[in-house]
Order: structure tokens, then C-alpha cells, then sequence
């Protein structure tokens, strides 16, 4: 993007998994620390309660891939451990971290997403779109032997084993990063599973990443630092205020809009000492793309919102969420869990930290300020 940005530090990078059609609006990006740590945030929106969760899954947690008939599917188990979001009382992750690192999200990708029919399928290595990051996350270290291992595996368009709306078929694609600081976006088309090294570290939905990569070239002029005055036969014009450089950059809620303004957020941030600043930048960076109930429609009554976001310490295994209803980031520490157990662990996600009202000074404080 933008050649002026292309001189500071490109940060490389940062689930979202969209039952509804309304689904359309999810944002991720990555940025790095001082010292190289990456720092992943997303949004989830959709138009329906999702009824998330935040699973850990142990070691050795054994799955079954989907099948056309939804019985006896190849089966694997966990070889790392991993925590994120669930959907609708499932043990599929759709946007997390394992103990390794490796971290990402599903995103809806409406109108480019293509499996392999149910019928072709090799019962072997097909699995349902909505398993492959929870494949991923339990198998993989790094984003490297996740590019290696995706000529054994299938996303079919199999039938979904729970019931959402009218939906029969969820058109995703997904966004991948490590702790060595590489991305990718993995994108079925067409039955084929495309793949791209993604420098940038940012995605949202449709079109495809590669035409997301053509549209920067609209941009290449923007930059964050202010434009300087520009003179005419001895007229000085100024700019009305800060922010000139970015003028032009797109403020609606579209998916070519939101990447280009995620990627300026990203690659423009200043570089954070450790990661627990990086983790507050992260979150800023999030809060720009909240959408409140009633900003994006789909027909009458339905309303996408900003249902969670999430942001990652990758290097320290730290996942950290806030929700609609409560804003303050919530910790999930990998570290503090048996990641040999016996059983996935769900925790509610509503929970909340009761926060003190504010309560006005006394007279004779606000007497004693004064002085």
C-alpha cells in the first residue's frame, strides 16, 4: 500500500466463522512489537446471536470430519492444544490461537467461495469449511507446514450439522499468521484450496485477496503524515486540519473499504515496546471497525453488529475478547490451563468485571481542588 507508508515499518500479520447472509463485515490484521512479537486482532459481525463461547481444546481432543451423509467421517486428534471462539454450541474454533502460536480466523467470503461438491468427494481428507481452522489451530505450528499439508485435505460442501436460518452452505475463507511473523490467506475457489503469502497481515471478505491487492494500487498516495501547503502564483492553501495525508481514505463498512482502512491502521501505528502496549494498539485499532446495531441492514428487523473482537499475544499465548454488551478486554491466558486434560472447557463469554460508578467530589473536595 501507499508508497509514502511503504517507508515505515511494514507490519506483517489478523474468526470469522458468518452463519447469515448478513454476515459480511468481519476486519483482521496483524501488528508487530519493538521486538518482533506479533499482535493479531479481528472483529466478528453477524446479524443473529452467535452464543459464542471460548473453548480450550487439550491435546489429543479427537474430531470427526463432516460427510455427505453426516456419519463416519475420518477422525484426528488434537496434537497441540488451542483456545478461541466457538459458534452455536460447537467444538469448532472459528478465530483463535494455538500453544504454538499459530493463530487465526474464519471470515465469511459470500459469492467466491467454492468446495468441492458433496458427491466428489474423497472420503479420506474431505472435511466441512467449518472444521479447517479447528484442523489447522490442533495440527500446526506454523503457517509453512500448514501450506504443506493442505494437499491432504478437502473442503466438501457438505450439509451443515446444525440448523441456522435457511442457510445450507457457508462460503468462507481464512487468515493465518505464526510467531516467525508470516501470513496467508487460504481461499477455496472452484474446489481448490488457493493460497497467498499475505506481507500486509490483513483480510476481511469478498472479493478475493488477490483483487484486494490490485485496489491498493488506488491508494498509493496516501500517507500519515500530514500533506504541506500547497502554493499557487504566492497563495498559500492549507489543509482545515490534521489527518490531510489520509484524505481519501474510504470510511464506509464494505469489505474493499475496511481492508484498505485496516491496512493504513496497521502499517501506520507506532511501533509498540512489548506486548502488552502492543495488545492496547491493537485493541484501538479494533475499536475502529465496531459496528453498532442499526449502522448495517439486512431487509427489515435484521441488524449486523460487532458481536466480539478479539486480539492475540501470540509470543505469550495470551487471547484477549470483549463483547457487545461489555467493552473492557477479558484475558484468556493459554498458560493456566492442563493442556493435557481430558476434556474441552467452554467458558461463557458474558461474564463481566463489576467497574465502581463514577460519584461526584464532596463540596469540600471540590473546594480543596480548587486551591
Amino acid at each position: 500500500m501507499l508508497s509514502a507508508l511503504r517507508n515505515l515499518a511494514c507490519l506483517t500479520a489478523a474468526a470469522s466463522l458468518a452463519f447469515a447472509p448478513a454476515a459480511n463485515a468481519c476486519t483482521s490484521f496483524l501488528i508487530k512489537t519493538k521486538d518482533g512479537d506479533p499482535i493479531y486482532g479481528r472483529t466478528m459481525e453477524f446479524g443473529i446471536p452467535l452464543k459464542s463461547e471460548i473453548v480450550v481444546v487439550p491435546r489429543g481432543y479427537a474430531y470427526e470430519a463432516a460427510t455427505k451423509s453426516g456419519q463416519g467421517g475420518w477422525t484426528w486428534k488434537a496434537k497441540y492444544a488451542a483456545t478461541g471462539m466457538n459458534v452455536l454450541d460447537t467444538p469448532f474454533i472459528v478465530d483463535g490461537m494455538n500453544e504454538k502460536g499459530l493463530t487465526g480466523g474464519t471470515l465469511y467470503f459470500p459469492g467466491y467461495a467454492g468446495y468441492v461438491p458433496a458427491d466428489e468427494a474423497d472420503a479420506a481428507k474431505a472435511m466441512g469449511p467449518w472444521q479447517f481452522l479447528s484442523w489447522v489451530l490442533t495440527n500446526f505450528a506454523t503457517t509453512d507446514e500448514v501450506k504443506a499439508a493442505l494437499a491432504n485435505v478437502q473442503l466438501a460442501d457438505f450439509p451443515l450439522p446444525f440448523k441456522v436460518g435457511d442457510i445450507t452452505s457457508l462460503p468462507l475463507h481464512y487468515t493465518l499468521h505464526d510467531t516467525n511473523g508470516n501470513s496467508i490467506v487460504i481461499e477455496p475457489v472452484d474446489g481448490k484450496l488457493k493460497v497467498y503469502d499475505n506481507p500486509l497481515g490483513v483480510m476481511t471478505n469478498s472479493p478475493g485477496f488477490d483483487w484486494h491487492l490490485t485496489n491498493l494500487r488506488n491508494y498509493v498516495k496516501l500517507s500519515p503524515f500530514n500533506v504541506p501547503p500547497l502554493k499557487i502564483d504566492g497563495e498559500t492553501i492549507a489543509s482545515f486540519g490534521q489527518g490531510s495525508g489520509m484524505l481519501g481514505v474510504p470510511g464506509d463498512p464494505t469489505p474493499p473499504s475496511r481492508f484498505i482502512r485496516v491496512l493504513g491502521l496497521a502499517i501506520s501505528s507506532e511501533v509498540q515496546p512489548d506486548t502488552d502496549s502492543g495488545v492496547r494498539m491493537a485493541e484501538h485499532i479494533v475499536n475502529n471497525f465496531d459496528i453498532p446495531a442499526g449502522f448495517v441492514r439486512e431487509g427489515q428487523g435484521v441488524n449486523e453488529i460487532t458481536e466480539w473482537s478479539t486480539v492475540a499475544d501470540m509470543t505469550g499465548k495470551r487471547y484477549y475478547f470483549k463483547t457487545e454488551d461489555f467493552q473492557a478486554l477479558r484475558e484468556v491466558d493459554l498458560n493456566d490451563f492442563d493442556l493435557d486434560a481430558k476434556e474441552m472447557i467452554a467458558i461463557p463469554i458474558d461474564q463481566t468485571y463489576e467497574i465502581p460508578k463514577l460519584k461526584a467530589p464532596k463540596a469540600k473536595d471540590s473546594a480543596s481542588l480548587r486551591q
